[in-house]
This record gives C-alpha cells, structure tokens and sequence, in this order.
C-alpha cells in the first residue's frame, strides 16, 4: 500500500459535500456479496440496515448456523484474495473485511460462541432487542412483529442447542454470567414482561390493528416468554452445574477479544501499566477542578454539592429525555456551523427512553436510507428517577455529535463511495466507542465544557473508562493488583470500580458483571482513544503547518468503520 493511495481526498471523497460518486469495484462486489450472504445467515440484519425486506426471522443460533457461517467466511477471504485493489477505497475494503473474517474464524475456532452468555451482548439480550429497531407504523410493520415472535423459540432452541455443545466440549461460561442472565430471562418470561407489553401496546398510527392480528400478537407474545422460560430453566439445571468457577477467560481467549473489539493488536502487558497511569492522570484532574467547584473540596466533596443543586437535577424520564433532545440539538446546531460538515440527513437524532431498565446508554444507527434516523436510547433502571446534567452532558455529546451518530451516519451518507458493509457493518467498538470518547475531549478543547461542574462529569467518566482497563485486563489476565498485594479476583474488582465511580452499588454491579463476561470490550473505549490521538498527532506532525483539524476529522469519518489497524495504515501509512 502506497502513502498516497490513503492520504490524498479522504480514501476518494472530496470537498465538503456530497462523496463524488465512484464506479464499484470487484471487491465492493464481494462486500456487497457478504451483506446478501449475512442477511440471508441472519435475517436481523433487514431490520439493523433497514430498506431491506425483513423476513421476520431468526439466524441459525446452533452449531450448524455457526459452521455455516464459517464456510461462507473462508469463501469471501478466498474471493478477496483472488482480486487486486483498484483504489484507495478497494484497499481499505479488502484489508478490513479480510482481517474481520480471519478473526471471526479465529474466534470460532476457540469455540467462543458454544459459551456465549454475558449480561449484556450475548444471544439472550440480542434476540429480544431485535424488536426495539422493528417499525411499527403500519399494519403490516405488525405482521412482521408477529411473524418474529413467532420465530423467538426457534432461535432459543439453537442458542441452546450451542450451549449444550459447549457444556459437551467443556467450553462453557463463567457461573457468575449464567446466574446473572437467568434473572434476565426470567423477566423476560414473567406475565407482564417485555412481550406482554409488546402485543398489548400493538397499534398502527393509522388506528386499531384487525382483531385477528392483535389475538396472534397476544398469542405469539406468550409463545415467546414461554421460550425464554425455557431458557431460564435450561440456565438453571443444565448450564449452571457445568458452568465454570473462574471469571477471567486467559491470555489466549483475551487476545483474541482485544483484536476484535480493537481491530488492533496492542502489548497487553504495556497497556495495563497505561491504564494505571491513565487512571492517576484521571484522578489528579478531577481533584484539580473540585476545587474550581467549591474551593478546598475534594472530588467527593465537590460531588456531593453538586447533587445537592436543584438547578442541576432532572425529575422523570420525560424531564430527561426533553433534556437530551434540546441538547443534542443545540449541539448538531451550532457544530454545523463552525467545526464540522455535516450533512442535512444526519442532523436528525431522536433521544429514545428504551423500553427496558437494565441500565445502558447506547446508540443505534440510522437505516441506510434515513427513513430511520440515529437514535440515542437510555435504558434507565427501575426505580430511578432522579438525573444529573453535570453528570450527563457528555454522555450527549458522546452518543450524538460529534460522538457516534456524527461518525455512523456520515458512513451511512456515503453512500456513493462506500459500499453496503462499509457503511453499515464494518467497524469494531475500539473505533466506534474510541471516536466517541475522543469527542468528549473534543467538546471541552471546543469550549462546550468550560462549567467545572461539567468537566467534572466528563472526568468521571473518562476516569471510569481508564479504571476499566486496569481491572479488565488485570482479572481476565489474572495479574498483580496495582499495590502488588496479589492477584486480581472478581471480588477485588467490585471495590476497585466502587472506588473510582461515582454511581450507586446497582451501576457498579451491573458494569463490573459486564466486563467479567465481556472480556476485551470495555478496555477498547479507552484503548481506542488513546490510538485516535495517537493517530492524529502522527498526522500533524506528518503533515506540519498543512494540518487542519476539521479536515483530518473529516477524512478519519469518510473511511467509515474500520479496524483501528486499517484506520492507522489508511490516515499515516
């Protein structure tokens, strides 16, 4: 790969504007062939892209699904090796989505998906959550709900059938993991759960749904908690008695993660050390601006005047989703502006109270043609209802613009340059997650945080982000605390994330029980930060008095989501 071929008009793209259009290339045929080919292995996928036929169904969660899966991989790495790029944009395509396939080969090879159970990505939440992105305006939006219901215990059984293959080969989960998502599921299960409320809320907005459809609603809706009882009762007799002890996974399974959630191979050993001093930089700042606060007081002092500010409080789930939406769109509004391009179609994004309460902020992308637009959710645990805005400003910033929905939808609008999978598929949470982390930075460079009480929330979240590092790789590698007194355990992780936040017991328990069964994921936040700096000060330094901010941002999100390695050799070489 030449210098040149990465660094001149942002992988092709040109002025501020519209991409210029460029004629599709062999590889983009084989990218697009993968899209057909993952949508027909999982037919979710019409739903997460959207302007696709949604069939209603379920991918194959058993062992054949995933051998199946495997086949067709090596297929594509076997097509994208027999063709040369023609372009930058060709070589960005066949170097990711060839590192992406090889890993997930690898990732099945170690049989990670035979003990796929954590509280919060794994097939027990993302069979449920496919219905969150569904459409319901119309009556038939509702046939296809009907239709998916139907299919939920379908996709229960071959997710069990994996974990029974798992269980036969050794290669099971963590106790801890089990325990904690049967109780998801058996609130899933419960009478007046998720598919309960799901039929009895079932209206078109043109009017009430044909008698028959709602009674089939109803029916599936029960059809479908029965399935997830099923599973919870599979948890609890099958799963559980052969599940592990141990919550870290080991060096090899680590590395493994890391990559994938990075699409970069980092020193695990180096980065730990990082992380611990990352983590006293964190500490060290916020103690310098809780002074700026109340003058003599330490962080935590400065924390408790700040709850006790009626001026910073939010009452009610209305209050705080009012409040994200004027946010986020005072933000988009004023960004525009001065510090970004961005496009008319990706000025739109909806602040969404999500419809469970397990906790988690998070963003889903517009569909590829706007119809959906990018949408912020906040799954807000039961019984909150009290909200903090010096506390969550930056989680705004961090999931709107410039965060992930100014990055994902500027893929998505580059339609005319980026084929399918680079718009809407490729990616890893170390770029995506990195990006959102590196914006909030951003935000406070631009003066959007220049409020101590503010920059103090951004702190606390990017101090918990640093903490993340230390513990994940510390447990799953099994290595020395920070002060040397031994090795890390599940036990010592609780208190060590109970110290360097600021939420209640439930958030902590909820976090750290995500990264014992996530493992590699929650480090690639900070991690990915961390490489995007990097990145752009290897670009101004390359680049001198010809750097420009805006420009270089604008290249990095013309690529659409890549692998922090392809980002790397596609913006310095």
């Amino acid at each position: 790969m030449t210098d040149n071929a990465y660094t001149s008009g942002s992988d092709g793209t040109g002025a501020a504007g519209a991409p210029p259009e460029r004629t599709p290339s062999a590889i983009d045929a084989v990218a697009e062939g993968w899209v057909t080919t993952l949508a027909d292995l999982e037919p979710r996928l019409a739903v997460w892209i959207g302007g696709m036929p949604d069939s209603g169904g379920y991918g194959d969660l058993s062992p054949a699904g995933a051998e199946a899966y495997a086949d067709a991989a090596r297929r594509t790495i076997s097509a994208l090796d027999s063709l040369a790029p023609t372009d930058a944009v060709d070589e960005v395509t066949k170097a990711d989505l060839r590192d992406s396939l090889a890993l997930d080969l690898e990732e099945r090879e170690a049989g990670m998906h035979l003990r796929d159970v954590n509280v919060i990505a794994s097939p027990a939440q993302d069979i449920r959550e496919v219905f969150d992105l569904m459409p319901t305006s119309t009556v038939d939006d509702w046939e296809v709900v009907s239709v998916r219901l139907g299919n939920v215990a379908g996709a229960i059984d071959g997710y069990i059938a994996s974990l029974r293959e798992g269980i036969r080969r050794g290669i099971v989960p963590a106790k801890r993991q089990v325990r904690e998502v049967f109780e998801q599921a058996k609130k899933l299960a419960d009478s007046d759960g998720f598919f309960a409320g799901l039929a009895a809320n079932a209206s078109p907005e043109t009017g009430q749904l044909p008698a028959s459809l709602a009674s089939q609603l109803t029916g599936r809706a029960g059809e479908a908690a029965v399935a997830y009882q099923e599973l919870a009762d599979f948890f609890a007799r099958e799963l559980e008695p052969a599940a592990g002890e141990k919550d870290a996974v080991g060096r090899e399974l680590y590395a493994i993660q890391s990559r994938k959630f990075l699409g970069a191979t980092i020193d695990l050993d180096e980065t730990y050390e990082w992380g611990i001093e990352e983590l006293a930089r964190m500490v060290a700042e916020q103690e310098s601006i809780a002074g700026q606060i109340k003058p003599g007081a330490g962080v935590l002092e400065a924390i408790e005047f700040l709850d006790r500010d009626p001026s910073r409080k939010l009452h009610g789930t209305d209050a705080l989703r009012t409040w994200m939406q004027e946010t986020s769109d005072r933000a988009v509004a004023e960004l525009s502006r001065s510090h970004f391009d961005i496009p008319e179609q990706i000025r739109a994004l909806e602040c969404m109270i999500a419809p469970t309460q397990e906790g988690g902020i998070y963003y889903t992308g517009p569909s590829d043609d706007f119809s959906r637009p990018g949408r912020m959710w906040w799954s807000v645990p039961e019984g909150v209802e009290e909200f903090d805005t010096w506390r969550e400003l930056t989680t705004v910033y961090h999931e709107g613009i410039p965060g992930h929905h100014l990055q994902i939808g500027q893929a998505v609008y580059n339609r005319a340059l980026l084929n399918t999978w680079r718009r809407q598929l490729a990616g890893t949470s170390g770029h995506a997650e990195g990006w959102a982390l590196y914006a909030e930075r951003l935000m406070q460079e631009l003066g959007y945080l220049d409020d101590p009480a503010d920059r103090l929330g951004m702190l606390d979240g990017q101090r918990m982000r640093a903490a993340r590092v230390v513990l994940d790789i510390g447990v799953h590698l099994e290595k020395q605390l920070p002060d040397g007194s031994g090795p890390w355990t599940a036990e010592h992780a609780f208190d060590f994330m109970g110290r360097n936040v600021n939420m209640n017991a439930g958030f902590v328990r909820f976090e750290v029980n995500r990264y014992l069964g996530w493992p590699g994921q929650a480090p690639s936040y900070k991690v990915g930060q961390r490489i995007w700096e990097q990145i752009r000060d290897e670009s101004k330094a390359r680049e001198g008095e010809a750097f420009d901010m805006k420009s270089f941002h604008k290249r990095a999100l013309d690529l659409g989501g890549v692998g922090l390695d392809t980002l790397r050799r596609a913006l310095v070489g």
